[in-house]
């Protein structure tokens, strides 16, 4: 009956195109789903326990391999690894910069992060404690990295390659993200079980919000923040003007990556420890399908290409 329910949902609510890449840490692979047909139509295989994910500019798929220290570039194309640059003990979080197609990997046991220019290691920034997220600036000016062990988010003028500022949050944050304007961006705080909402302009913390089990990521659509709820196997839903709950959406077991997707329509999910991945619509908090990927999914990123 889910299944049925679930095929007609895609069908009157159209879906979006593109893909998702999904890291599977536990089989060491990277599932490759059609968003509109919503089932896996490739499977990548992938060492070193797969975890942080980023596309770039190009369409290339950058992906985390935290016990190999390396990251695995991905040809969205021939489903193909086509290049392995060896980085640091511990790359994790991976993020983009979407002006100028550099890649930046946050390494969890050195803290620091590692600017990769045409897959090449182009600087080394020193951060703080276990930096795990990253998110960069729509303008490709600043990498926001939240630094998980010392509960701050430091700023990094890219330009300079210089921290030009922390911002104290929640007491171990993970994911970070930026909205589309620029103007404000969201952690997720593992150890407070909250949400801290950053000013970018005063790079001061004007808002708390209180959220589920051991948060993990935040994705944001429709004027709402999404945030992933580990041991809650939960999202919740809370409006980012009023910054008041709006739902609670069952999802599967320790849901962990999230994004949404380029119309704001759907939310898609990665649930560690149950190997799906859940479609949301975004308007109505419907659980639209859930499809099987690998073993372990994490999808830590921007795992989306529209």
């Amino acid at each position: 009956m889910r299944s049925v329910l679930a095929a007609f949902l895609l069908i009157a609510s159209p879906a979006p195109g593109g893909e998702a890449f999904v890291t599977n840490q536990g089989s060491n692979t990277v599932s490759i789903v059609d968003l509109e047909r919503a089932e896996v139509v490739a499977t990548v295989p992938v060492t070193g326990r797969p975890a942080g994910v980023t596309v770039a500019p190009d369409d290339f798929v950058y992906v985390t391999r935290p016990e190999d220290k390396k990251v695995s570039v991905l040809d969205p194309q021939s489903r193909k690894t086509v290049s392995e640059i060896a980085l640091g003990s511990g790359p994790l979080g991976i993020a983009a910069n979407p002006v100028t197609g550099d890649v930046y990997v946050a390494d969890w046991n050195e803290d620091v992060i590692f600017v990769l220019s045409d897959r090449r290691l182009a600087a080394t920034i020193a951060v703080g404690n276990s930096p795990s997220g990253l998110a960069v600036t729509p303008d490709g000016r600043r990498l926001l990295s939240a630094d998980r062990d010392s509960h701050q988010v430091s700023v990094i003028e890219l330009r300079s390659g210089e921290v030009v500022g922390t911002v104290p949050v929640g007491i171990r944050p993970f994911g970070v993200t930026i909205d589309a304007a620029g103007r404000l961006a969201y952690t997720a705080n593992v150890g407070s079980n909250d949400v801290s909402v950053i000013g970018l302009a005063t790079l001061e913390v004007i808002a708390t919000v209180k959220v589920g089990e051991r948060p993990y990521a935040v994705a944001l659509a429709q004027g709402r923040a999404f945030v992933t709820n580990s041991y809650g196997d939960s999202v919740s839903v809370f409006d980012t003007a009023t910054r008041q709950p709006v739902g609670l959406l069952d999802t599967g077991e320790y849901p962990e990556g999230i994004m949404a997707s380029r119309d704001g329509s759907r939310i898609y999910v990665a649930n560690w420890f149950s190997n799906t991945l859940s479609i949301v619509d975004s308007a109505s908090l419907e659980v639209l399908a859930e499809v099987e990927v690998g073993d372990g999914p994490r999808a830590f990123g921007s795992f989306l290409l529209e």
